[in-house]
């Protein structure tokens, strides 16, 4: 529990005390956001304002945790480790993709084609290793199964699992970065995930399998060090939130959001939970959904569901004030986290 603590005080006090500094050397660099044009008229004020704020985040997610194990001196485990790699590896993604956005000056960075690429480069290897190292029980981080609120069905196999870790990744990824539309909305919904993540791996560690052999047991190797990487990864986005809160000093960027997608996807494969992320992370699905539901009506009908998606710009243009949307939608995510934390509950709950 000592840990989960260090890494979340230290992961909000290295984002709140860096971010300012992310703010005036991105500014004097000129690494501003460029808006779309046909976006709703309100966000051109926005323009110029520092992105790839998630530089911040990744950076004190990953001091942060590594605090933590040094004032434990406890080593890192593989599942944590994994879970970072897959923050960071596809943080990288969206860090080249923001890049050239400022150095071309436009709203658009990497191509789709190349973006996808680098975001399933960085899935697979995440996918091939997270089956791989066992512990001294044979626990491996992932199994090639099915997982709700534990892990269910027969195997699906070393293929199969593959392109379900990277539908996953790539799916969660880009929901968070669909989500990333207004000041602050993508960093509250996923940190109440990350929060609800931190309670799922310390009740699986009072609950492990290996202290504790009982029909609701859980098989996960590494629950506490789970905690701790959603507890360092929550901290930094609570410090960057302070200044990325409406009117936002400073955007997360691709950066941000697609190494948050990749934290959610890790820590759903990593405590057996894939299936329950889409009612906790049930805000970015819905917000997706929109968008699929938009883009699918107007190719079939030629007509638009929505005035426009993804969905929280659909409010904008109703006339609802932005901090309107970014807290009735903060509601929304708190909500599907409840829902998935009472699922998961209530499924481990002795029957009678």
């Amino acid at each position: 529990m000592t840990n989960i603590i260090i890494a979340g005080a230290v992961g909000l006090i290295l984002s709140m005390l860096g971010t300012p500094l992310a703010i005036r050397l991105f500014s004097r660099r000129g690494y501003g956001q460029e808006i779309r044009e046909e976006g709703p008229s309100g966000h051109h004020g926005k323009r110029g304002t520092p992105t790839m704020g998630g530089t911040v985040i990744v950076l004190a997610s990953l001091l942060a945790y590594g605090a933590s194990h040094l004032a434990s001196l406890e080593a890192p485990t593989v599942s944590g480790l994994l879970v970072l790699f897959l923050m960071t590896g596809l943080g990288a993604v969206g860090f080249l993709d923001d890049f050239i956005k400022i150095y071309k000056q436009r709203s658009l960075g990497l191509r789709s084609g190349a973006k996808a690429l680098g975001q399933l480069i960085v899935g697979a290897i995440f996918a091939v290793l997270v089956t791989q190292q066992p512990n001294i029980y044979d626990i491996t981080p992932a199994e090639t199964r099915l997982s709700f609120l534990r892990d269910f069905g027969p195997s699906i196999g070393l293929v199969g699992f593959t392109i379900w870790v990277l539908i996953m990744i790539v799916g969660f990824s880009n929901a968070v970065n669909l989500t990333d539309g207004l000041d602050g909305l993508a960093s509250g919904a996923t940190g109440v995930v990350l929060g609800a993540y931190v309670l799922i791996g310390n009740w699986q560690l009072r609950n492990n399998c290996i202290d504790q052999l009982g029909p609701n047991c859980y098989w996960v190797r590494d629950p506490l060090d789970l905690a701790v990487v959603a507890a360092a990864v929550l901290g930094a986005l609570i410090g960057f939130l302070w200044w990325n809160a409406p009117p936002a000093k400073i955007f997360m960027g691709d950066t941000g959001s697609l190494a948050l997608g990749g934290v959610l996807a890790g820590l759903a494969f990593t405590t057996r939970t894939q299936l329950l992320l889409i009612i906790l992370a049930g805000l970015c699905v819905i917000i997706t959904l929109s968008v699929i539901i938009q883009v699918g009506s107007f190719k079939m009908t030629g007509k638009r569901v929505f005035r426009m998606a993804p969905l929280q710009h659909h409010f904008e243009l109703k006339g609802w004030a932005e901090t309107t949307i970014v807290v009735r939608f903060w509601l929304i995510a708190m909500l599907c986290a409840a829902l998935g934390l009472g699922l998961f509950y209530v499924e481990w709950m002795p029957r009678p």
